[in-house]
């Protein structure tokens, strides 16, 4: 949903008392928050909790505002009004590096300056760890080395980012947010231009993180995959969020059709039991070209059992019109 703000405050409201679980079990909310771009209107409204420790998988259509929450959510976008609240406390009063100490980002788009060195960017998440009176350290190596491992990607140290396939560059930036010692990650589309081997390799490690006790919030786009990987689901349609829960609880048939407008069928995942979008109307699909040799299917009557054939004649059936003509005519002169 989008608009104009009508009357901007220009003293930010207090940040009300978190609200639904214990405060303890929130790792990050949004209250009452909108988000806006100039004078333009992203989200509105959003009151939303990522529970600590868990998955969460942020879904929803194009352009519906999941990102500009992620991005709220890490606070690199100020509400217009409302807040965000990072473990009770509102984010935009916290100093930058104790946010980044707390929460790494891995953004759509992320860029890296020409031949850097994978090491290199990874030790850029202890950036927030640095300070006047304390530089790099042992203790600052060793986080690098072991995120690096943590996520496969030790035996590229010594390789440019830029040479790197999709996949790899981004195993190398979850690397970088685990070497900030943060509790909670935050990745826009990671899956993005991946094939689906990487895909399912991205999400795989994303689950290894939320096991070991993180706090993993996702945009994606492919509700299946989300529906497998998440515990909790936010579904956002126009700029708010529709509705929250468990996927097994909110992903509903009319849901589906309200969202994205789409006539689906809500069935089990075969292999995670997990709900699994199937769309109705998407099916064979008869080619428009020369039938290739009994490959198209026969026509179908209305109860679709096979449709009577509009000849009368049983040996003519099955045969083209100009092969009957010319047996038509072998016969006519045959009788003369």
């Amino acid at each position: 949903m989008t608009g104009p703000i009508a009357d901007r405050p220009t003293d930010r409201p207090a940040a009300p008392p978190a609200a639904g679980p214990n405060a303890s079990e929130v790792r990050l909310a949004a209250r009452g928050t909108t988000i806006a771009y100039e004078r333009h209107v992203v989200s509105r409204d959003l009151d939303v909790d990522i529970p600590a420790g868990v998955f969460t998988a942020i879904v929803g259509p194009n352009a519906c505002g999941k990102s500009t929450l992620l991005r709220a959510l890490a606070r690199l976008h100020r509400p217009a009004r409302g807040a965000v609240l990072l473990d009770g406390a509102d984010i935009v009063r916290l100093g930058t590096k104790e946010v980044a100490r707390r929460v790494g980002l891995l953004p759509q788009s992320a860029t890296v300056p020409g031949g850097m060195l994978v090491r290199d960017l990874v030790a850029r998440g202890r950036f927030p760890h640095q300070g006047l009176f304390r530089q790099w350290s042992q203790q600052d190596r060793q986080a690098v080395e072991e995120a690096m491992e943590m996520v496969g990607v030790t035996e590229l140290a010594a390789r440019p980012v830029d040479e790197l396939s999709g996949g790899q560059r981004q195993r190398v930036w979850i690397a970088l947010a685990l070497a900030q010692g943060t509790e909670t990650i935050l990745l826009d589309e990671p899956t993005t231009f991946l094939d689906l081997a990487h895909q399912v390799d991205i999400l795989q490690l994303c689950r290894r993180l939320n096991a070991d006790g993180r706090t993993v919030v996702a945009v994606l786009h492919d509700l299946n995959q989300a529906a497998r990987c998440a515990e909790h689901m936010i579904v956002m349609h126009e700029g708010r969020v529709r509705t929250t829960g468990s996927p097994r609880e909110i992903l509903t048939e009319d849901l589906i059709e309200e969202v994205f407008g789409l006539a689906a069928v809500i069935a089990p995942d075969p292999v995670a039991g997990t709900p699994m979008v199937v769309p109705r109307h998407l099916g064979a699909v008869v080619p428009a070209g020369p039938d290739p040799a009994g490959t198209r299917s026969a026509p179908t009557d209305s109860t679709g059992g096979p449709a009577p054939q509009s000849s009368a004649d049983p040996a003519s059936a099955g045969t083209s019109p100009t092969a009957r003509s010319q047996q038509d005519g072998q016969e006519r002169n045959t009788d003369r």
